[in-house]
């Protein structure tokens, strides 16, 4: 697994750049998206007595579903990141609190360990679109037979009729045979 040893760290600022398979994440299964290439980590490490921030971007190639076709597709995911990393038994878990913004950016170490793996696969998070498409112009499966727009066509019909009209439409016709 990905991690930073923090004793190897000398003097107040380091210069941190990783670079890892996809192989290096297999252990770990993502549901929205899996890692298909390199994943890149540069950035720089500020040392404040036993606080860690890490600056940098992260660039990672992902395998993800588009959400209208629900084809794989290679998505490119550079973002970066600033994290204030602090040891563990700080997060004394006192109920519940109302979190303010500058919390989001603080993470927690343990054992003089900081767990890098978690970090690309948070930021990996954060940085797919909530809808992700294979194309702009993507045209989704058929609601009818799932057929994928992309690739074929079918003969379904069109048409959408909103089962919840169902009730009026009998009225209607029945309206309509009377007259």
């Amino acid at each position: 697994m990905p991690h930073l040893d923090l004793k190897t760290i000398s003097g107040n600022q380091v210069h941190l750049s990783r670079t890892w398979k996809p192989e290096a994440f297999a252990d770990t299964q993502e549901e929205d998206y899996c890692f298909v290439g390199e994943v890149c980590l540069a950035g720089d490490v500020r040392k404040a007595s036993d606080e860690y921030r890490l600056v940098g971007e992260l660039s990672a190639d992902l395998g993800v579903p588009c959400s209208r076709c629900l084809e794989p597709f290679r998505l490119c995911v550079e973002t970066p990141f600033d994290v204030l990393y602090v040891p563990q038994d700080r997060n004394r878990g006192e109920g519940e609190r109302e979190i303010a913004e500058e919390d989001l950016g603080i993470a927690f170490y343990a054992d003089e360990v900081i767990d890098l793996g978690q970090l690309v696969r948070e930021q990996c998070y954060l940085a797919l679109p909530m809808k992700p498409l294979c194309r702009v112009a993507c045209r989704g499966l058929c609601p009818q037979c799932g057929t994928n727009l992309n690739v074929a066509t079918c003969d379904c019909r069109p048409d959408w009729v909103d089962p919840r009209l169902e009730p009026l439409r009998r009225l209607r016709r029945k309206s309509d045979r009377t007259e």
